[in-house]
């Protein structure tokens, strides 16, 4: 079996001198000496769980690849982490212009902290422990609670825009202009429920029973249902039916 820095290396070969893709795709590219791997961890989960399965993170996504899967060769055949955090990093910075990865989900010192925890827990069995054991964690079913989810384990933000919670996403609609004119209307009421609620469990647990004209199928996860306990989905409906217009 090749592995995925195989793949990579042998793909950016093509274009680049072997000795440079080697280098890009060894860990030599990362700029800061430093990595916050907790941080990493809160911010891989916020943004990147909902597409990527990590089990050390606890998240499940299927939109794009299983990262467990994607190195367990990489670990057998002894890559070092820096090697997978460096094409992970790489992968952030650079993502494949033809799939659903949004550009420019972090930068800099974050991108670095993402690849950091993925290169340190990918492909590896076990579970997180110490500091990293509870980061991204939410408890309640508060709006404040559904703000976190919403940002976080949820990943909603790198795909929608909504002020209150400060994200700016583009690839899902505009929740602050779309989500209460869009359960409003009767094609939504009819297959998401008459109330705002109704629509907004409905969305998040079986979001192509009815798709907002515009969009199509395969970019939203639809296993949010299993991804996500019930008091997140909770806590998700009470953040996101009074924080959006």
């Amino acid at each position: 079996m090749v592995s995925a820095l195989e793949r990579a290396r042998r793909s950016l070969a093509v274009l680049l001198p072997s000795a440079v893709a080697l280098i890009a795709l060894g860990g030599c590219a990362i700029k800061h000496p430093t990595s916050n791997l907790v941080q990493g961890k809160v911010l891989f989960v916020e943004k990147c769980g909902a597409c990527h399965t990590l089990s050390h993170a606890n998240t499940t996504g299927t939109v794009g690849p299983n990262l467990d899967d994607a190195f367990h060769q990489d670990r057998a055949d002894g890559y070092k982490d820096t090697s997978i955090e460096g094409l992970v990093d790489y992968w952030i910075r650079y993502p494949d212009t033809e799939g659903v990865m949004p550009a420019g989900l972090y930068k800099g010192q974050q991108a670095q902290d993402v690849a950091a925890y993925v290169g340190l827990v990918a492909g590896r069995p076990g579970v997180d422990t110490g500091a990293l054991a509870s980061a991204g964690g939410v408890t309640g079913t508060t709006p404040a609670a559904g703000k976190q989810v919403f940002t976080g384990v949820g990943g909603c933000g790198s795909c929608h825009t909504l002020a209150a919670a400060a994200t700016t996403g583009i690839q899902g609609p505009n929740l602050d202009q779309r989500l209460r004119s869009d359960c409003a209307l009767p094609a939504s009421k009819q297959i998401r429920g008459p109330t705002l609620q109704k629509c907004i469990e409905k969305a998040i647990t079986d979001p192509y029973a009815y798709i907002p004209s515009g969009y199509h199928a395969g970019v939203m996860p639809d296993n949010f249902a299993k991804t996500l306990s019930k008091s997140e989905i909770t806590a998700l409906i009470n953040f996101l039916s009074t924080a959006a217009k």
